[in-house]
């Protein structure tokens, strides 16, 4: 086993994705997270300020206040990088991940990102002087009554933010855990992520014998 400490650098902002109402939050993590205890952990690391913006998307704090990222996020990114590197078969970017089967059991059974005490939290450090800003845009749906548009508002951590964290994982997909880290350049984490947000470099800092 290898634990490899990494750290991302964003070159795109990042945006919240968590419900600032405290009830539709809880429902949702509800029904992924494992056991009360996390739910419970997941939902008041809001922050009590947070229950006023009921229309806003925000990021978790951990308890000096910092936004951060749950290792849940990372392991999706894992799973959708995974499977986006399966369809390039032949490419030299996607060796290791055309050669996984059942890739999203590996992930969930094998691999295991944590702060370096197997924590689930993990900071998002600002660049020095910034801010968490917002982002509001429209978004448009055709519905049998025509087309909507509604109004939706983000939490957001600008260009340059970065984030560290280790991942533990069996020696033989530690190539594959790289290339799904160097995907972060082209697609990268948290909401409209496919209009380019959230896209990151990282760089190894440290690999260590689990």
């Amino acid at each position: 086993m290898k634990n490899i400490h990494v750290r991302l650098t964003f070159v795109e902002p990042v945006l919240g994705t968590g419900n600032s109402n405290k009830e539709i939050h809880s429902e949702f993590i509800a029904s992924k997270a494992p056991d009360a205890r996390s739910r419970e952990e997941e939902v008041a690391a809001l922050g009590a300020e947070a229950v006023d913006e009921k229309t806003t998307t925000v990021f978790a704090r951990d308890k000096e206040g910092r936004p951060i990222l749950w290792n849940y996020q990372i392991k999706g990114f894992f799973k959708e990088s995974c499977a986006m590197l399966q369809r390039m078969k032949g490419e030299k970017c996607s060796k290791y991940s055309c050669g996984l089967k059942a890739y999203k059991k590996i992930i969930d059974g094998t691999i295991e990102p944590h702060d370096g005490e197997y924590g689930r939290q993990f900071p998002l450090i600002l660049p020095e002087g910034a801010e968490v800003g917002n982002l509001q845009r429209p978004l448009r749906a055709q519905t049998a009554q025509g087309e909507r548009i509604a109004l939706a508002s983000s939490e957001l951590v600008p260009e340059g933010t970065t984030c560290e964290f280790w991942i533990e994982t069996p020696d033989e997909f530690v190539n594959a855990v790289n290339e799904w880290l160097k995907y972060g350049r082209k697609h990268g984490l948290n909401q409209w992520r496919n209009a380019g947000f959230g896209r990151f470099t990282f760089e190894t800092l440290d690999i260590e014998e689990a």
